[in-house]
């Protein structure tokens, strides 16, 4: 199970790890907490060294709740830094952490590799077509709503059911559009409150069924630090937890704020397995 990323075959029948870059002020975990180019480039090079495979860049905060905001504000965070990350480690791997498709266009004509859609095109009509014109993976993720509503759309009649459906026709769309490379996202704490997030957790082997790679994104979620009633700063054990059972169901990829504790994770798996 590979994908093409620039010319790179990635392999991912070996888990891999994706690191995340926020460049928001209002992230749950670290909004705010790299704020100039020393700050950006000394975690990029952090979690390169520890192992990540991919940095997934993101400039719009997704979080319960989060204000929206316009496409010149995420424009004016994210391109110069996709510039700056390119320019400095000229082989890095940089997903796009984005549902516009403009802001896609633009950081992968800027040398990135591969887009992340929290809402797989329900929010912008042109971004699936979009990824299939440029030729590169794309990460599509279950959302119900918005980021602003999503909280109040958690009501399903069979949760496991509505994302086999939900993949199904996403997937077929992507086909259609000319994605080669389509990798799969559950969606935890999107439009699920924490029964549904374990839940779903407990039974993602069952996304195998698309035959597709599967991303995972628990990192400090709130399913672990309200579970045990604890910061988000302290959800890192738990984490580990939670990402040692995605990858005995499955999970090809873990989408992590903890690089080194992931990759520590993966390689002791492989060897139980």
């Amino acid at each position: 199970m590979t994908i093409n990323c620039k010319g790179s075959l990635i392999d991912l029948s070996a888990p891999k790890v994706m690191g995340i870059l926020n460049l928001t002020p209002d992230s749950f975990y670290d909004g705010g907490a790299y704020k100039d180019e020393t700050q950006i480039l000394a975690q990029t090079e952090k979690m390169l060294n520890e192992g990540a495979t991919f940095i997934d860049v993101g400039a719009y905060s997704s979080r319960p709740g989060a204000a929206h905001i316009p496409y010149k504000e995420e424009q004016k965070r994210i391109l110069p830094i996709i510039e700056l990350l390119l320019r400095t480690f000229p082989e890095i791997i940089v997903s796009i952490d984005t549902f516009r498709s403009r802001i896609a266009k633009e950081c992968i004509e800027a040398g990135a590799s591969m887009i992340n859609d929290i809402s797989a095109g329900n929010m912008d009509q042109d971004m699936i077509s979009c990824a299939g014109k440029l030729k590169v993976p794309y990460i599509m993720m279950h959302m119900k709503g918005t980021p602003q509503t999503m909280k109040s759309e958690d009501q399903y009649n069979d949760l496991i059911h509505e994302l086999h459906s939900y993949f199904a026709d996403k997937i077929a769309e992507a086909r259609k559009n000319g994605i080669n490379d389509i990798i799969i996202d559950p969606g935890f704490g999107f439009a699920k409150n924490i029964d549904q997030n374990f839940e779903l957790l407990k039974n993602l082997a069952l996304m195998q069924i698309h035959d597709l790679p599967i991303l995972c994104g628990i990192s400090r979620k709130s399913m672990i630090y309200k579970t045990l009633n604890i910061l988000p700063q302290e959800a890192l054990n738990g984490t580990t937890v939670l990402h040692t059972i995605a990858l005995q169901n499955g999970a090809s990829i873990l989408r992590v704020h903890d690089v080194k504790e992931a990759i520590q994770c993966i390689k002791l798996m492989d060897s139980l397995n």
